[in-house]
């Protein structure tokens, strides 16, 4: 097999610069919501300490915890939001609860600090607590140590204070700009997509090298494919997450469903091309491996690789009929090598690996190519 040229200087290819674009989008998108965040916890910390003071009674004498229960409210969507400053208020009240119980043992001492922290240790185990199993010792010692002799004016306070920052947390949340992120998922799903293009691409040059192959750097990305589709899977679940209790859905539909499906079609391509790029490491560097790829079947099974990648590719960007004709060239590809080894009579050296990487070319192009009948669900990927 002949070595391509390529010079150390030459420019990034268009499918590597369209890589890179899609990766600072995804950057920027994940860095505007954690901003946009941080703005409404710190408007909703203001609004809460500035409304504390007029609150009624004792509840006027800490005005400190309003801001501090409108960060504990302040969660990245509209429904973890909720869901967060409720968990944490039951948690207060257990806590609070658990205070006034053990104050009948006396004044606060080492050893009821000890009894107050081992039982709220105990009750943060209780289930559906969430984010609030945190608050029960919490409480608990606050009320023990700072309430001092008049607990139960601290805790009205405590408690009713927290409950303003609270809701004044969600409300802050419910009204400004609630985030929907969709946007994030969709250039995740993109960016992997076009990273399990760029493996098949380079694993394909690398089937038309001179072997051993000067580019080794695809044999070492399977873990970090697998660890990519993990993080498309969060960025999906996310954006499914912001959309329940936000107002704002109705104005910015999405389809979930498609969403899901293309996640799960990238679950079982990645399975797919980490096959591949194990069985290709295995036959080029691994020692005990008995299987090989014939010198004649080096360049056309790398150019059927690189027409899956191409395929994959052209999902993102490129007309419903171009991706047919893509899909229709990397089929054609496939079918002729696989004709070809079946019809040469098997050699009585070692046995040929081509046949398993066009097993699983023909799978990945099955779940890439729309209007294709669907075989059996591919074995899901580890972790």
């Amino acid at each position: 097999m002949v070595t391509p040229e390529k010079t150390a200087d030459s420019p990034p290819s268009p499918p590597r610069k369209w890589a890179r674009n899609v990766s600072r989008a995804v950057s920027a998108t994940l860095l505007w919501p954690r901003l946009q965040l941080a703005l409404k916890a710190a408007l909703a910390a203001g609004i809460a300490f500035a409304i504390a003071p007029y609150m009624p009674g004792s509840a006027a004498e800490y005005p400190y915890y309003a801001p501090l229960g409108a960060l504990v409210a302040m969660y990245e969507n509209v429904a973890g939001s909720m869901r967060q400053g409720l968990q944490t208020l039951v948690g207060l009240a257990i806590g609070v609860g658990l205070a006034f119980v053990l104050f009948s043992l006396g004044s606060p001492s080492p050893l009821t600090v000890a009894v107050v922290m081992g039982l709220g240790v105990i009750l943060a185990g209780l289930p559906k607590i969430g984010s609030g199993r945190d608050w029960i010792p919490t409480a608990a010692l606050l009320v023990l140590l700072v309430g001092g002799h008049n607990p139960d004016t601290f805790s009205f306070g405590y408690l009713f204070q927290m409950g303003v920052g609270v809701t004044v947390g969600i409300i802050v949340n419910l009204l400004v700009f609630p985030p929907l992120h969709f946007r994030a998922a969709a250039l995740s799903i993109a960016e992997l997509r076009q990273a399990l293009a760029q493996q098949l691409w380079d694993m394909g040059k690398a089937l038309k090298e001179s072997w051993p192959p000067e580019h080794q750097d695809w044999s070492r990305r399977s873990e970090a494919l697998a660890a990519h589709a993990r993080s498309v899977r969060l960025a999906v679940e996310k954006a499914d997450a912001s959309r329940q209790a936000n107002p704002r859905r109705r104005l910015h539909p999405r389809d979930m469903e498609l969403d899901y499906r293309n996640l799960r079609d990238l679950e079982r391509l990645t399975f797919h091309v980490q096959d591949v790029t194990q069985v290709l490491s295995d036959v080029i560097w691994a020692q005990d491996t008995p299987f090989v790829i014939p010198d004649a079947s080096a360049a056309p099974l790398g150019d059927a690789m690189a027409s899956v990648g191409d395929v994959l590719h052209a999902l993102e960007d490129e007309q419903p009929e171009r991706q047919a004709e893509l899909a229709r060239s990397a089929d054609s590809a496939i079918n002729e090598l696989t004709a070809r080894l079946a019809s040469e009579p098997h050699s009585k050296g070692a046995p040929s690996a081509a046949e398993s990487i066009l097993v699983s070319l023909h799978r990945m192009l099955r779940v890439a190519t729309p209007g294709r009948p669907e075989e059996e669900p591919a074995k899901a990927p580890a972790g």
